[in-house]
């Protein structure tokens, strides 16, 4: 079984690789006009789309549970996943219902096209740089100073096997100071569909992605001094409804 999934997973994530590239470009005309015109939500919606396209393009099933009052997500929020896999940002927009822009490596901006996205939407950081990561928090206090939410990654890396890793305080901090919500989110097993890693080395393979979408957490009145304490909270969350649902508890 293990030499089938080694010989399959290759072929399957090269299929992966030419429906996200077909898809995009393919839209890339829309993405590039209405990020121009500085139409996000538009941009935003067409992101939605493409996921949809990449997802069951590639026999990828989105499975969205929601331990939530309501599917409604609160605007501004930021919300705040385990980072397992790349299908966590791919599948995002699906339980997101409103313009989120994403926080990511500042690499990211050079890449072909893709770039689009980074240039003239997203927001990104150089994890490398001590100053430069308070200028990225600016930025996306000023995105939700607009009413647009953040999606950040506290991990700041995939953890290749979904075992959760130290959060950063960044996205806490962000939503202390603009006194906003935190929508904690849980991947249960994108990392098990398409893994980090190397590409003849790594899982690949089709099945349904499991995702979580806990209560959002207010910090209204936090300062601060809540900060750790909020940190530490959305972590056992996560951890927690990881190994309600997987086991994988640290």
């Amino acid at each position: 079984m293990k030499l089938i999934k080694r010989i399959f997973a290759p072929i399957w994530k090269t299929w992966f690789f030419i429906v996200f590239s077909i898809s995009f470009l393919i839209l890339y005309p829309f993405f590039y006009y209405t990020i121009k015109k500085q139409k996000l939500d538009t941009t935003f919606k067409i992101k939605r789309i493409w996921s949809y396209c990449i997802a069951y393009g590639s026999f990828v099933f989105p499975k969205l549970i929601y331990k939530t009052k309501s599917k409604k997500m609160p605007k501004p929020c930021v919300f705040v996943a385990n980072h397992t896999s790349y299908l966590d940002i791919v599948l995002s927009t699906m339980y997101i219902d409103h313009l989120a822009l994403y926080m990511a490596k500042v690499e990211l901006e050079k890449a072909p096209l893709f770039g689009v996205f980074f240039r003239g939407m997203d927001i990104t950081v150089n994890r490398k740089s001590k100053i430069d990561a308070p200028k990225a928090l600016i930025k996306a206090g000023e995105a939700i100073d607009k009413g647009r939410s953040m999606v950040i990654y506290p991990e700041g890396t995939i953890s290749t096997y979904g075992k959760l890793k130290p959060f950063k305080n960044g996205p806490f901090k962000l939503a202390i100071d603009k006194q906003v919500p935190i929508v904690p989110v849980v991947n249960l097993n994108n990392w098990e569909l398409l893994q980090n890693g190397g590409y003849f080395k790594s899982n690949g393979c089709f099945g349904i992605a499991k995702t979580v979408i806990l209560e959002p957490i207010e910090t209204k009145g936090m300062t601060d001094e809540n900060l750790v304490d909020l940190r530490e909270r959305v972590f056992k969350l996560i951890n927690d409804t990881l190994n309600e649902y997987n086991g994988t508890k640290n």
